[in-house]
């Protein structure tokens, strides 16, 4: 709980976002609406088509379609704050809602993390058990899945967030970013953060070595099958059915090793800000893309969507 102190007293964050480059500021603004715009259409929209057309109602959309809509709720959470600091000179936040943004981002990322672990899972059966595939993805276990990936998010997500409610803080504080990240807020307690530090390196070391095991594994099997397959067809057949999947693996825990190693000093703060920028909006925003470009499916649905349209 939230000491007494915290609930007597107005004790706020301010956060600086991009308030240290105003020239910038409407152009920044532009910027991420237009992103944020793609993001929302590009989600809502894939989920549309992986629900109209009953040739994509398989384990694979299945996983996609769900990621989606966790890119969508990421988005949501993080981008109109953005936008509204970026044109107002209030740029205050309280307690509460800061640690309620936190937890909804800390719980669509960590859900994300174990849905890509589960897509490769996926791949891996698909490619090196086909005959069994649908026997072992069947209904049951892919709605298993994602619940253990909802619940995966939620569980961890409350950890880190009880662990800031444990804190005090004392006064008006500045977080140097443009969203309540978790280091920002521990950064601004005034009381012992131990706890929190232990808290932060346990989960966020356990989820990212035990999702990119799964990772890692599930694609060794693959490229021993797919390196036994005779026929050069079947070969590239099975490497672009995991390539919007290895893209977007990718770009994400490329972007999140990234964060991870730039080095706490204050001239970091910038790169560290443009990082998380990439990392909580253009993500969202290029996964809709990556798997529309890479999947025949997808662009045969919307292909005969438009032609409908347009007949009309």
């Amino acid at each position: 709980m939230i000491s007494d102190r915290n609930q007597s007293a107005a004790i706020i964050f301010i956060l600086l976002g991009f308030s240290d480059h105003p020239k910038y500021q409407i152009l920044l603004f532009l910027v991420f609406l237009a992103i944020y715009v793609i993001t929302i259409m590009g989600n809502l929209g894939m989920i549309a088509i992986i629900m109209m057309n009953s040739k994509l109602h398989i384990p694979m959309y299945f996983f996609l379609e769900h990621l989606s809509f966790v890119d969508f709720c990421y988005s949501t959470t993080v981008t109109p704050k953005l936008l509204e600091n970026l044109v107002a000179e209030d740029r205050t936040m309280s307690i509460p809602a800061c640690i309620t943004q936190f937890f909804f981002i800390a719980n669509c990322a960590l859900t994300e993390t174990f849905m890509l672990a589960v897509m490769a899972y996926d791949r891996f059966v698909a490619i090196c058990n086909p005959l069994l595939y649908m026997v072992i993805m069947s209904q049951k276990r892919c709605a298993l899945l994602m619940t253990v990936a909802y619940c995966w998010g939620i569980l961890f997500s409350l950890l880190y967030t009880y662990s800031l409610l444990v804190l005090s803080f004392c006064g008006t504080t500045i977080i140097n970013n443009f969203v309540c990240d978790y280091s920002g807020i521990l950064s601004a307690s005034c009381s012992d953060k131990h706890f929190g530090e232990m808290v932060q390196f346990i989960v966020a070391n356990f989820n990212m070595l035990s999702t990119l095991l799964v990772i890692f594994t599930s694609y060794i099997f693959i490229f021993v099958t797919v390196l036994k397959m005779n026929s050069v067809r079947a070969r590239y057949k099975a490497f672009s059915t995991c390539a919007s999947h290895l893209t977007a693996v990718g770009i994400f825990y490329g972007t999140v090793l990234f964060l991870y190693c730039i080095p706490n000093t204050k001239s970091s703060w910038f790169t560290f800000k443009v990082g998380s920028v990439f990392y909580a909006t253009v993500i969202p925003m290029l996964n809709p893309i990556i798997y529309s470009l890479r999947n025949n499916d997808v662009k045969e649905t919307l292909r005969n969507l438009m032609e409908k349209k347009f007949s009309h």
